[in-house]
């Protein structure tokens, strides 16, 4: 399979435009983590409805990444871009317009469907371009980068537009960003494609989206109606059929959408491992961050997003020199030197008491947060991409960016769960009457939020327990990224053809 456009050098309209579209997707991840306690207050919503308000954009963007990097290979990877525009766009026009939970999970996820587009399109017309190692390191560090400064500022601007005016305001900058990607898509891209052998594999699709649905559905309800709940038992059974059959569809498919032959590649499965891991615990502790800081205790939608500014601030500074690192450094000290820091902020801030509102408090473990997420980010698309040949970077990429996106919804997903049940549990035998029926119908958060003085001191200690609990499993999360990392990466790997006799094997080092 060859690309249908060989280009000797990546022109700067197609990096701008790509890193736009990818900056877009991602600002829409971060703009709703300060106001979340605003969209609680205002629709009265349980702590899984507003964990659901992040997943619902993540889910489907993680469910077609896939297939769209497919359908890029197929039609061209340009068209993805601008309609991924668009769609961003109309999804955060119907959340700028809601008036209820339910209309703001449908504009999530309509706006998810455009990101799905944006993710693994962008970085397969940069990888396409760039058949040099060495190049394609820096254009993906400068991707990388679009990413991180994307997360900086998609709080601060949430932040003051909540702060100055209704939350929904916080919604239109990415209507227009959204526009602004599809125009300059249109105008600056150069296309790419890799359509041999490639057909829409509507067998894995139907499969991979129905089990990532069931499973994160079931996770989210489960600590609402209970693990023993049919629909619960059910749910999860069926995500465990879907996903079997996922890899079945894929072994007997004629073209694939994952050639499964690519996890017999030790150093793409372990940044497979380590994106689902790693961000799983980014996104989990960044939940926690927000629901205590604005839910729990009520700061306003500018001060609870301010540590999540400060978390990209020192990553931006690396930029000068991490292209050089990823060029010069294996990734698997890059990936270790992002997922450590990553857990030692994580336990840090499980650490702190949950009455700790001051900016101060949170500068030093959100900063150890912020230099691990660029480092893996950075180095774990690297690792991926350049650990298969270069004909399969389309799926390479789209596979890498579903586990990292299905991370990000499965942790806030989790960490709510034990979170709230943490939360009640503590809170046992501690409330009665109105705040106890308060509790039992919806959580601790309502308790915090409308209780009686007494109540909502005891349900903001309980919260405290409930949200260090899950902070804590975020750091051994990350923990884990970075064993799987020591184990399992390497210094180089051979761009063998992948399922064509031997699968490709990677050379060990030192």
């Amino acid at each position: 399979m060859t690309e249908s456009i060989s280009l000797k050098r990546l022109d700067k309209g197609t990096l701008i435009a790509c890193c736009l579209a990818v900056a877009a997707a991602q600002l829409c991840i971060t703009v709703p983590s300060p106001i979340n306690g605003n969209i609680q207050a205002e629709f009265g919503a349980s702590g899984s409805q507003v964990a659901w308000v992040t997943s619902a954009f993540i889910l489907p963007t993680a469910i077609l990444e896939l297939n769209f990097g497919v359908v890029g290979d197929l039609f061209g990877r340009k068209r993805l871009l601008v309609l991924g525009g668009f769609i961003l766009a109309l999804g955060e026009l119907l959340n700028a317009t809601s008036q209820n939970i339910t209309m703001l999970w449908i504009g999530q996820a309509l706006a998810g469907v455009g990101a799905a587009a944006l993710f693994p399109s962008s970085l397969a017309v940069i990888a396409a371009a760039t058949p040099q190692e060495r190049d394609r390191a820096k254009a993906v560090s400068t991707w990388a980068l679009s990413i991180s400064l994307a997360s900086a500022i998609g709080p601060l601007s949430s932040g003051i537009l909540a702060t100055v005016a209704d939350f929904r305001w916080v919604f239109v900058p990415p209507v227009v960003l959204g526009l602004v990607v599809g125009v300059d898509c249109l105008f600056l891209v150069t296309d790419s494609k890799a359509p041999e052998g490639r057909t829409l594999d509507w067998p894995g699709q139907i499969s991979i989206a129905v089990g990532l649905t069931a499973l994160l559905w079931g996770v989210i309800e489960g600590g609402d109606r209970g693990w023993s709940s049919p629909a619960i038992v059910g749910t999860l059974a069926l995500a465990f059929v879907a996903l079997v059959g996922f890899v079945v569809a894929e072994k007997r498919s004629a073209s694939p959408m994952f050639n499964l032959d690519l996890l017999r590649i030790p150093s793409f499965a372990a940044a497979a491992v380590v994106a689902l891991a790693g961000m799983f615990g980014f996104i989990g502790t960044a939940y926690c961050v927000s629901i205590r800081l604005g839910a729990v205790m009520h700061l306003s939608a500018l001060r609870a997003g301010m540590p999540f500014v400060i978390l990209q601030a020192i990553p931006l500074l690396l930029a000068p020199v991490l292209s050089k690192m990823l060029t010069r450094v294996e990734p698997r000290w890059l990936l270790m030197g992002g997922l450590l820091p990553m857990a030692a902020g994580q336990f840090w801030i499980a650490a702190l008491p949950v009455t700790t509102t001051s900016l101060a408090a949170f500068i030093g473990p959100v900063l150890l947060l912020g230099i691990g997420f660029i480092c893996v980010v950075s180095s774990l698309t690297s690792a991926a991409v350049n650990a298969v040949p270069l004909s399969m970077t389309g799926m390479a990429s789209g596979a890498t960016s579903l586990v990292r996106e299905f991370g990000q919804a499965l942790g806030p997903a989790v960490i709510s769960t034990v979170a709230m049940s943490a939360a009640s549990s503590v809170l046992v035998g501690k409330l009665s009457g109105a705040d106890a029926g308060m509790e039992a119908a919806a959580g601790p958060l309502a308790v915090v939020n409308a209780g009686s003085d007494g109540a909502r001191a005891a349900a903001q200690s309980a919260l405290g327990h409930g949200m260090a609990v899950g902070v804590v499993i975020c750091g051994c999360a990350s923990l884990l990224g970075a064993l799987v990392t020591l184990l399992l990466v390497r210094k180089s790997t051979a761009r063998a053809a992948v399922g064509a006799g031997e699968p490709t094997v990677q050379t060990a080092s030192a």
